[in-house]
């Protein structure tokens, strides 16, 4: 995705540069989202956004399935006895 064109511009100041809003809506860049930075051989600057995950099972990796279970003896989420 090369292009000559310039989309925003924004100073650097201290240690930090400001996403301007235009570009931050384009990419739908939100508060907690990681920048990813990487220098390319010609020189260029390469950002990748990290969205941030939210919700219930952000942090959920999922069940790999190695281990048979049987839910009505293995697991009473809610407290209730199976009948």
């Amino acid at each position: 995705m090369s292009s000559d064109r310039i989309d925003a511009e924004s100073k650097v100041s201290g240690n930090q540069a400001n996403i301007p809003a235009r570009i931050r809506r384009e990419l739908d860049i939100d508060d907690g989202d990681q920048l990813r930075w990487q220098i390319e051989d010609d020189g260029s600057l390469r950002v990748e956004v990290v969205q941030q995950q939210s919700g219930t099972f952000a942090s959920f990796d999922g069940y790999d399935g190695e281990t048979e279970t049987d839910v009505t003896t293995d697991h009473d989420a809610w407290g209730v006895a199976p009948e």
